[in-house]
Formats: structure tokens, C-alpha cells, sequence
């Protein structure tokens, strides 16, 4: 991801707050207040999206990212950015605002618990 990049993103945040970026994966991570909420990859913005946002970015055009494993294509809960909102603070203040919150919700839930295995080891049948 270029510099400039960077700098814009912190530049469209400035009606948020403050954006970091972290390198993972061959792109960055973006957080805000220690929470990752966005990715950068293919110099493309993708913002944390759950349940309760994930229609917003959808009826706006945007797709999620996408990568392969064994395979096969997976979506993720991260979604690109409306092209709009990457032109003014003020369109991206939204986007931001939904996925810090998505990002929260999912920071604050319970864990899923995982059905204990009737074959564990050295278990009497």
C-alpha cells in the first residue's frame, strides 16, 4: 500500500478520528482506538461489516473481499467502499461510523462454544 494512500485514509478520517495502519497479509490492517476495522489490499479500502451492516454496503454497490483457501473462494466480513465515500470526510464519516460499530459488536460477543467431542482420547466407550 503507497504512502499516499495511507495519508488520504487519515485525511478522510479527520470528521472520525484517528486511523492507524498495520502491514498483514500483503496488504495493511486500518484501526481506530486499537480496533481493526478495515483492510487494505490491491490498494482497495475494505470496511468491517456484521449483520446489521452488511445490507447498507451491499445496496451501495460495494462486494466483499475475497480470497482463496484450498481452492476455493471465500468472502469475508469485510466489504470495499462505496467509490463515493473516498472523496470527501464527510462521505466516508458514515462507512467509518458502521464499521467501528460492526467491529465492536463482534469484539463484544460472546464466544461461539464449539460442541465438545464424544471421542476424546483415553475416553471409555
Amino acid at each position: 500500500m503507497s504512502n499516499d494512500l495511507i495519508a488520504h485514509l487519515q485525511d478522510l478520517a479527520s470528521d472520525f478520528g484517528a486511523l492507524s495502519a498495520r502491514r498483514m497479509f500483503g496488504g495493511h490492517g486500518i484501526y481506530h482506538d486499537g480496533v481493526m476495522i478495515g483492510l487494505v489490499s490491491g490498494e482497495v479500502l475494505y470496511l468491517k461489516t456484521d449483520a446489521d451492516t452488511q445490507e447498507r454496503f451491499r445496496v451501495a454497490g460495494s462486494g466483499p473481499f475475497m480470497y482463496t483457501r484450498r481452492g476455493e473462494t471465500v468472502p469475508t466480513s469485510y466489504w470495499s467502499v462505496p467509490e463515493a465515500a473516498m472523496d470527501s470526510p464527510q462521505d466516508m464519516r458514515p462507512w467509518l461510523r458502521l464499521a467501528f460499530e460492526a467491529a465492536l459488536r463482534k469484539a463484544n460477543a460472546a464466544p461461539v462454544k464449539r460442541p465438545r467431542s464424544s471421542k476424546r482420547p483415553g475416553a471409555k466407550k
